[in-house]
């Protein structure tokens, strides 16, 4: 179907995405909504008040299944659509790894696209509207680059900006290459260009994506230039700068030096660790040791010493002892991570730590995992002691969940914090504004004060 044929069908039709999962089905889904939008589709606020329901998949977690066929079959029961006629699509890695299999766990699903196919997807909705049949695509390989694709912002003041796609680790435990496909970066002026445009539209946080950004680079120049990046983006005037994932075996010293000597770059590094025993990282084919990673985190904090760091780390690997597990206990409490994500393992079928039977009983892990969060607890409730009596400046995102008298914020170490709005604003006039805020709480998740000085 051409593009002017699909734009007669979708113009006019209102469309809902949820998305599961990482940052880049993030930037994934608001290239989805661009493109919708630029076929004439309306954003609508719920499924119920949809034509076009679109999930974007995550399948790096067990329960993500689980959670996509429980929201495919709700949607079921929707009153019709305001068309009258209600197109499901599914996307997005869940897709890319069960393409038409998908169909055996949801029957009302109309359209399925990869990870690859994203630039195909107002073609295929539209052509299920027409004819009332399946539409399926997943293709290995991208025969358009999603990332030149229209996109819709979900805010104004932040960007996500993939730098690359798929991942070449391979580690025991993870779908991501399988579904994402090989390291494939962008071209670095692209790069560049793409955030002095976002610059000038007034954006003032980035959030650089990839799978493994360390090795930026490496399949364009022959070796990686993260660290050039860093740099270069930092040149184009953007006030804060993030970065994820990043892997610990390419995390070069020139990258810990662009990152100290980049002011936009943000005192914050997400450095996912997995596990603190050398022999299940091995196991788990990370291609670094116990030792490798503490002296990383030395080097890091030798040039960065306030830089607040967060990891993943996941508790019952197939085979771990409660020896192994004594050792992430005891690098967690040595490296005393501001923030962590923790994890049970989930088998994922397709990936070697599936074949490896593991006899631990499920309550051994459960009590493993729960001493873990005692000690990132205690540690990120340390970390954050640092911040009290001092002045932070917070990007203002919205407003608590609780309390929507209340302020929420991000600080450049990627803190939640909170403050009264203060007399005088509306909390549409502080979104996407920065706040000083005089911190005279800090507890473990969250700080809190009021805000000093002007909005800027």
């Amino acid at each position: 179907m051409d593009q002017r044929s699909a734009r007669d069908i979708l113009a006019g039709k209102t469309y809902f995405i949820r998305t599961f999962g990482c940052q880049m089905n993030q930037h994934d889904s608001e290239r989805v909504s661009g493109l919708l939008d630029s076929y004439g589709c309306l954003m609508a606020l719920d499924p119920e008040h949809a034509d076009i329901v679109v999930f974007m998949t995550c399948c790096v977690r067990e329960a993500a299944d689980t959670r996509l066929y429980g929201q495919c079959n709700s949607c079921k029961s929707l009153p019709p659509s305001p068309s009258g006629k209600r197109v499901v699509a599914v996307g997005g890695c869940i897709a890319q790894r069960d393409g038409e299999g998908l169909l055996t766990n949801v029957d009302n699903v109309n359209v399925i696209f990869g990870t690859h196919s994203i630039a195909h997807v107002a073609e295929l909705i539209a052509e299920a509207f027409l004819d009332g049949k399946r539409h399926i695509r997943t293709n290995e390989h991208e025969d358009t680059d999603a990332m030149s694709m229209p996109w819709h912002r979900e805010t104004q003041y932040h960007a996500w900006v993939p730098i690359m796609t798929g991942c070449n680790n391979f580690c025991t435990y993870c779908i991501v290459p399988y579904v994402r496909g090989r390291e494939k970066s962008r071209p670095f002026e692209e790069i560049v260009d793409e955030v002095t445009g976002l610059v000038r539209q007034g954006v003032r946080e980035i959030t650089l994506l990839g799978q493994n950004v360390n090795s930026y680079g490496r399949d364009l120049f022959g070796k990686p230039r993260f660290a050039d990046l860093l740099r270069a983006v930092g040149d184009t005037g953007v006030e804060r700068i993030f970065f994820t994932s990043s892997h610990p075996k390419d995390l070069l010293p020139e990258t810990i030096d662009a990152m100290a000597e980049t002011p936009a770059v943000m005192p914050q590094l997400h450095l996912a660790v997995q596990s603190g025993s050398t022999r299940i990282l091995k196991e788990m084919n990370r291609r670094y040791t116990r030792e490798d990673y503490l002296g990383l985190v030395d080097r890091i904090r030798n040039r960065m010493p306030d830089i607040a760091l967060s990891t993943d780390i996941i508790v019952g690997f197939p085979g771990e002892t409660e020896e192994d597990f004594e050792q992430t206990l005891s690098l967690a409490e040595t490296v005393r991570y501001a923030q962590a994500y923790t994890f049970i393992y989930s088998k994922r079928a397709g990936t070697p730590a599936a074949e490896i039977d593991d006899p631990t009983p499920h309550e051994v892990i459960l009590e493993r995992f729960n001493r873990l969060v005692k000690v990132i607890e205690t540690t990120a409730h340390e970390y954050n002691q640092g911040e009290l009596h001092t002045v932070v400046p917070a990007l203002i995102e919205g407003t608590s969940k609780k309390n929507d008298a209340v302020l929420l914020g991000k600080s450049p170490k990627n803190q939640t914090v909170h403050a009264p709005i203060p007399a005088g604003y509306s909390i549409d006039q502080l979104i996407g504004k920065i706040v000083d805020v005089d911190v005279d709480v800090a507890k473990t998740w969250y700080l809190s004060g009021s805000v000093v000085g002007e909005p800027r």
